[in-house]
């Protein structure tokens, strides 16, 4: 059976998704066109019903209706997250009377920092440039996800928030940022195979980590080694390998906060396999 699936340019995702793409472990007869896309870009494929199976952010998720949640490859921080970044110094409390780049306004990013200090001036910005855009003083803040987390330094910029630092203090749940999810169009039974493909691909990095690095690499933006295989270890984990409980309660947490705050308008209903 052939699939179309759809994962990020980013070292975390290719790490999970070499073990399958590379005929490293059984794919169960399945065949797959690879969509390579940036998670707001798929977040949108989502919503349009382009992709059998793809990453999305946790927030895109309440704008479908015809997807359901794979236990297996979704992105959860253990006790960090997205962080707010500037040139200069920003109390925390002035948020949101300044004016913050961000990655989009479908990814869990931008809905925790509006959780964290409610509605706020932004500018959608392409991630990769947000850094840019801060120097450049064409924004006040930017808000950061993936291995900018941990680079931001080297571009001479600080850190003024830790968002998932603040949903672990305030939750004591892991942070909800990514998931992958598959059309519910396919029976229960190819949806749980295609499922354990994942699983097992993630299972096979993690046992050869060294060899699925160096494939995730090229998606390593210039970034080193050493801090790929860092923001690797923060999320690949045990939550990414099956979210179990604990998974899905942070997602079902977040999407009860943002409901009680009005920041969205409907209850989300949860659907995983």
């Amino acid at each position: 059976m052939k699939i179309t699936i759809g994962h990020t340019p980013d070292a975390d995702d290719a790490f999970m998704f070499y073990g399958l793409f590379n005929n490293k472990i059984d794919n169960n007869n399945f065949t797959f066109d690879h969509i390579v896309e940036n998670i707001e870009m798929l977040n949108k494929r989502a919503m349009q019903s382009e992709l059998d199976v793809t990453a999305i952010s946790v927030n895109a998720y309440q704008y479908l209706s015809n997807y359901v949640i794979l236990r297996s490859g979704g992105s959860f921080g253990i006790e960090y997250g997205p962080i707010v970044i500037s040139n200069k110094k920003i109390n925390s409390a002035d948020l949101n009377k300044v004016t913050i780049a961000v990655p989009g306004v479908s990814t869990s990013a931008f809905l925790l920092l509006k959780l964290m200090i409610g509605e706020f001036k932004f500018r959608e910005i392409n991630f990769e440039k947000i850094p840019e855009f801060v120097s450049n003083n064409k924004v006040d803040a930017g808000l950061v996800i993936h291995e900018v987390q941990l680079s931001y330094e080297q571009d001479n910029l600080i850190k003024i928030v830790d968002v998932g630092e603040w949903w672990s203090k305030k939750t004591k749940l892991p942070v909800p940022l990514g998931i992958n999810v598959m059309k519910n169009k396919f029976d229960h039974n190819t949806i749980k195979k295609l499922d354990g493909c994942i699983k097992n691909s993630i299972l096979y990095g993690l046992a050869n980590f060294d060899e699925a690095v160096e494939y995730a690499m090229q998606y390593s933006r210039g970034k080193s080694i050493e801090l790929i295989k860092k923001f690797i270890k923060m999320y690949v984990n045990n939550i990414t390998t099956d979210m179990d409980e604990i998974g899905k309660n942070s997602i079902m947490h977040l999407f009860d906060l943002a409901n009680k705050k009005k920041i969205i308008r409907k209850n989300v209903v949860i659907n995983i396999i």
